[in-house]
């Protein structure tokens, strides 16, 4: 572990605390249950988009497809066009990519983080294997576009919206980063995996979806930047990198948040509660790759927190899923702290569930391996 520490903890402070303080106390708490999945997920084979096709897809067998989660089958139209009902999950349409995204995603930075702890080096093979399988292997890799996510049968063979899926990937971005300063990954599969996601980013800074999905006005844009942002830093493509905080500054605080912190296309939704939670995610996400802690963010934080620690004194319509699930260990509970050093928000972010179980939890969740994040 020490050498770990002298490698990786930096004594950045921010509001006078040392972040590799802030490490070990997470790594404390979290310790026992990290180490228990990772050695679960030691014995887990990669799973990509190849060992799962639909024959709704318009794609082959390397391109991710997902079908939009509220789409149903019109009953006045059996075989007709799928139909809208918002905030309502079909469970018979198509997600097993996506879920092999979130699985890849949870064991690549859980391992990531059980090597960061132990320093064991078999923690940090694993998680290459399943990264090398994701974009290096030619039989098993996924073409670096979605072109195919959250199709709607009768209407759409793909959409803008459906690259919102790829905000799986931020945390295995983060974690090659920590496991390339280590020199774990050979030369020749980073020069391809960085190939991949640069070819990623072309493709969703130019293609129309990509530039409509930067162009939401929800959460939607806010995703964009953060997986953008996310996937620059890894390929070290500062151009795009400091676009994305410009958006970021300029386009998505003052135009999505309101005077009280809240942001009011979120709480339009049939998932009120749910979908501000997981704008503020990933707001505070972006902050904390661009180290930025403006008073609007903390005025954000500060709107949504009371919810947080009671829910029942939520003012708006309860969300028509899901609503008993929620919340969970928050990232921007932990982000705020390190930026606005509120101890409050730290206590209560230990205090939530750090593993949830459901699926729909767990995909609205950006960041689930904060160790990673307390890291250089």
């Amino acid at each position: 572990m020490k050498k770990i520490a002298t490698i990786f903890l930096f004594l950045f402070s921010i509001n006078g605390f040392s972040q590799s303080s802030l490490f070990k106390s997470v790594s404390s708490l979290l310790k026992k249950d990290i180490l228990s999945e990772a050695n679960k997920n030691l014995s887990e084979q990669p799973v990509t988009v190849t060992s799962y096709q639909s024959e709704r897809s318009a794609g082959g067998r390397h391109d991710f497809f997902s079908e939009g989660d509220y789409w149903w089958p019109d009953s006045s139209n059996p075989s007709g066009p799928y139909i809208q009902k918002d905030g309502l999950t079909n469970p018979d349409n198509f997600v097993a990519h996506r879920k092999a995204m979130i699985r890849f995603s949870k064991i690549v930075a859980n391992q990531t983080s059980a090597y960061l702890i132990t320093g064991k080096t078999i923690y940090a093979n694993q998680a290459i294997n399943h990264i090398k399988a994701w974009f290096v292997d030619t039989n098993t890799m996924m073409h670096p576009n979605l072109l195919y996510a959250q199709a709607i049968k009768g209407k759409v063979t793909g959409r803008g919206i459906g690259i919102i899926d790829m905000i799986q990937m931020i945390e295995v971005a983060k974690s090659i980063q920590i496991l390339e300063k280590s020199s774990l990954i050979p030369p020749s599969d980073r020069l391809k995996i960085h190939q991949w996601f640069t070819n990623y980013l072309n493709w969703v800074t130019t293609h129309p979806y990509g530039i409509d999905e930067r162009n939401a006005k929800n959460n939607h844009g806010t995703c964009w930047i953060m997986q953008v942002s996310a996937f620059a830093a890894l390929v070290k493509d500062t151009a795009l990198f400091n676009d994305c905080k410009e958006r970021f500054l300029n386009v998505i605080i003052p135009n999505q948040m309101d005077e009280r912190g809240a942001f009011p296309l979120e709480l339009k939704r049939t998932k009120p509660y749910g979908y501000s939670l997981f704008n503020l995610d990933a707001v505070m996400t972006i902050a904390h790759i661009y180290k930025i802690n403006t008073p609007s963010l903390k005025k954000s934080i500060e709107f949504l927190y009371p919810y947080v620690l009671d829910k029942k004194s939520w003012p708006y319509p309860k969300d028509v899923m899901y609503w008993d699930e929620w919340p969970v260990a928050t990232p921007f509970l932990l982000f705020g702290y390190i930026h606005y050093n509120e101890s409050n928000w730290l206590n209560t972010w230990k205090k939530l569930n750090h593993f949830p179980t459901n699926e729909e939890v767990i995909r609205n969740l950006p960041i689930r391996n904060p160790l990673i994040w307390l890291v250089d």
